[in-house]
């Protein structure tokens, strides 16, 4: 292999996912300068994988700490994995090809290496990233996720999107895009959350057989933004079993978290704004978790999700309320 593709992996449509990337996301109240800063370190420690999206409304920032770090010679385009999403209001198939462009305008790149579809669950179309009626409830609507996934097929003709994927997508929904008549491409991915609480292992199993890779997020447990996840939620930093591991080790409970889904299989997202943990996030490839370490980690699982996406629960496409 390519040593440039050493801690990658290769997709189904021949491109290449380095399987450590730096997630975007930032927390409310944080100024939008930050996730620029942010990113340039990612850059500068080593990150290449750099998971985005529409709405979490930084893409012009993130875009201009990448076109900083390839004019300073840190990296050179091609070097750099991007990734932005498909949010929920655009999921109509005429609405697609636009809103991939919009966040191409943000960004100021000419393509991105994979757009995937955000959330299975539509909402209304229009300027609001969360349309809401006259209760305050979220207006969704029911689009045909083949008729979605058509169009990100021809924004991958287009080479707008060098490949194609999904998120928050159960092994019901996946299947309905790969038995769909004439399908083009296969999604690349899945992203999914994805922990010790967490751990997905019949939805990674799933994904194997099908050659898509399961992409976490969430993967160190979550920021509880209050918009998303309940204030009670536990800590999965404070977990000790994860903690025992980490002394055993000499490693931090989060570099375990991430050690671990490397060591599964499996593309993690690390997220974090301050510098001596993005080094730390990073450093996942010198040492190696015992099989009993392993065993010890499935075993917290107890299928808690963070971000329950409760907006969604009586859409036909809603993905939780399956096993898997």
């Amino acid at each position: 292999m390519d040593p440039k593709h050493s801690h990658s992996v290769k997709l189904n449509d021949g491109h290449f996912m380095p399987v450590l990337g730096f997630g975007t996301l930032a927390s409310e109240g944080v100024p939008k300068s930050k996730a620029a800063e942010a990113t340039k370190m990612a850059i500068d420690v080593g990150f290449r994988h750099i998971d985005a999206a529409y709405i979490y409304e930084n893409e012009e920032e993130v875009g201009k700490a990448i076109r900083e770090k390839i004019a300073d010679g840190t990296v050179k385009r091609e070097d750099i994995f991007y990734t932005t999403k498909l949010w929920a209001t655009f999921l109509r198939p005429e609405l697609v090809r636009p809103a991939l462009e919009r966040s191409l305008k943000e960004l100021q790149l000419d393509y991105v290496d994979l757009f995937i579809i955000h959330v299975p669950v539509a909402m209304k179309p229009g300027e609001e990233l969360l349309p809401k009626d006259a209760n305050g409830k979220v207006i969704l609507e029911t689009v045909d996720l083949r008729d979605t996934w058509e169009a990100l097929e021809k924004c991958k003709d287009a080479g707008l999107t060098k490949s194609i994927g999904v998120s928050n997508f159960n092994h019901k929904l996946l299947e309905m895009i790969l038995n769909k008549p004439g399908l083009k491409y296969k999604p690349v991915c899945n992203q999914v959350e994805c922990h010790p609480y967490l751990n997905q292992s019949k939805l990674l199993e799933f994904c194997k057989s099908k050659d898509i890779v399961l992409v976490a997020y969430s993967a160190l447990g979550s920021q509880r933004d209050a918009n998303w996840v309940e204030k009670d939620s536990p800590a999965l930093l404070e977990e000790p079993i994860l903690n025992a591991i980490a002394k055993k080790h000499r490693r931090s409970p989060g570099q375990v978290a991430l050690r671990y889904q490397v060591q599964r299989g499996v593309v993690v997202l690390a997220k974090s704004f301050t510098e001596k943990r993005i080094k730390e996030n990073f450093q996942v490839f010198d040492f190696e978790l015992t099989p009993e370490d392993m065993k010890a980690i499935d075993d917290l699982n107890r299928n808690f999700r963070y971000f329950r996406l409760s907006f969604g629960v009586d859409h036909p496409y809603y993905p939780f309320s399956e096993e898997y």
